[in-house]
């Protein structure tokens, strides 16, 4: 256990920072959370932000090893498959993997929620309106900004033996580190912003869609996604071009958006009685992805979105950012708090797959918004679950690798997808496979892999 005087940093109160604070409270160490916003706990949550993500095996993993999984599972709406609506309002089911798989749900200020008190259990300090303006890597430290006047910025500087960023895509800790020698950094932003709507529970207070589904809109272009929460209401996130037609650059009066919203999406908008208003008064919200290399420096360390934000389209935001504290906690038990060999094995070990799952996330992208509709892809996707039934060691398909094994790294899932996708492109070659695929050689084509 380290000595109950090494004093850790954190700098980014939300789901990762929080939790990594719960890891390193356990392990004995006194630990600060700096968070430039205020507390959540005491203030409205952000306009157009996702009020809910998909918690699946990986980031499961995490709180049951901090016994916080079964309280939070609870409150959770299980979600066994995709529901695919099309133009005239028909429906789709495609499972997300055999019986009994499903990802789940979850409230992102609700699950920040629980993990903010449980770390202030567990004795960690929260510092909220505390603002980091800079890192000095060399001595630790981390300035802030705790208040501001007319006539003054008041800031405070505190010195650590650890310091971790966590503060998220547009990371103050992460700008330190790009201004020292040979690092890399990479942000990209596509095309397609995303904008949040909302569909009320039912009169009784009942779910207005099937329950227990991911809905989506899958319109090639753009798409529209319709989360559970567990108050019968969805979360629905339209991703949208920004300029072109349409686009939100285009959709510009209540006439257009109602003609766009009334042809593109019949037998959604019945149930959105605030469509209109949501769409022309919530703010349109940008989707970036980050890489950079490396992740520490001296004493100071980033993780989570700071060191890889990835695009939402894999679900697996939040689930990589919690795999990093978990895996960075087992490292800090094999290499006995010895900090330095342990960070630099982390970086190391979480970089080809963190960049793995942000190529798959912008590969599902399309997949999500032009595939799930298309009868050759939900053939292919029906033999590979047939695939998996009959040789469920064997052949696991990309997505239920990402999403249920939490014991099969990114990479593998990524490399293995890949053979699989070669695989798949041979077998729906064959002659007649619309009508002949329940004859195919299954087991010849398992043993390919």
């Amino acid at each position: 256990m380290p000595d109950k005087s090494e004093h850790v940093a954190i700098v980014g109160a939300g789901l990762v920072g929080s939790l990594l604070s719960i890891y390193l409270a356990k392990r004995g160490y006194l630990v600060s959370v700096f968070e430039r916003r205020a507390d959540l706990r005491k203030e409205k949550s952000d306009a157009g932000r996702s009020i809910n993500l998909a918690l699946s095996a990986r980031g499961i993993l995490a709180l049951e090893e901090l016994g916080l999984a079964a309280n939070l599972k609870k409150e959770a709406v299980p979600m066994h498959g995709r529901m695919m609506h099309n133009t005239q309002g028909g429906l789709s089911f495609l499972p997300y993997g055999m019986q009994g798989q499903f990802i789940n749900s979850i409230s992102r200020s609700g699950l920040t929620m629980v993990l903010m008190n449980e770390a202030e259990k567990r004795g960690v300090k929260y510092y909220f309106d505390h603002r980091c303006l800079t890192v000095d890597l060399n001595k630790t430290e981390i300035t802030v900004q705790t208040a501001a006047t007319v006539q003054n910025i008041i800031t405070s500087t505190h010195s650590f033996d650890l310091i971790i960023g966590t503060d998220g895509a547009f990371s103050a800790v992460r700008g330190a580190l790009q201004l020292t020698d040979r690092f890399n950094f990479l942000q990209e932003y596509i095309d397609h912003g995303y904008k949040e709507l909302h569909i009320p529970p039912g009169p009784a207070g009942e779910f207005q869609l099937e329950k227990n589904a991911l809905h989506i809109w899958p319109r090639e272009s753009f798409m529209m996604i319709a989360l559970p929460n567990p108050d019968g209401s969805f979360t629905c996130t339209l991703f949208f071009p920004w300029e072109g037609t349409p686009s939100f650059q285009s959709l510009t009066s209540s006439e257009s958006v109602t003609e766009f919203f009334t042809k593109t999406f019949p037998d959604a908008i019945r149930l959105m009685p605030s469509y209109l208003d949501d769409f022309t008064s919530k703010p349109a919200s940008s989707l970036v992805s980050v890489k950079c290399w490396p992740w520490v420096k001296n004493k100071t360390l980033i993780l989570g979105d700071a060191a890889h934000a990835i695009l939402p389209f894999y679900g697996q935001g939040m689930n990589a950012g919690f795999e990093d504290c978990r895996i960075l906690n087992h490292l800090l038990d094999q290499h006995k708090d010895t900090l330095d060999p342990a960070l630099s094995e982390f970086q190391k070990l979480r970089k080809p797959d963190t960049d793995a799952i942000a190529q798959l996330a912008e590969d599902n992208f399309v997949e999500m918004r032009d595939l799930v509709a298309d009868a050759e892809f939900l053939l292919r996707k029906k033999i590979e679950a047939k695939l998996h039934a009959l040789y469920p060691e064997k052949w696991i398909p990309l997505y239920s690798m990402v999403t249920f094994y939490d014991q099969v790294r990114y990479s593998e899932a990524y490399a293995i997808g890949c053979r699989q996708k070669e695989i798949m492109d041979n077998v729906m070659k064959a002659p007649d496979i619309n009508t002949n695929w329940e004859l195919l050689d299954f087991k010849e084509i398992a043993s390919q892999l």
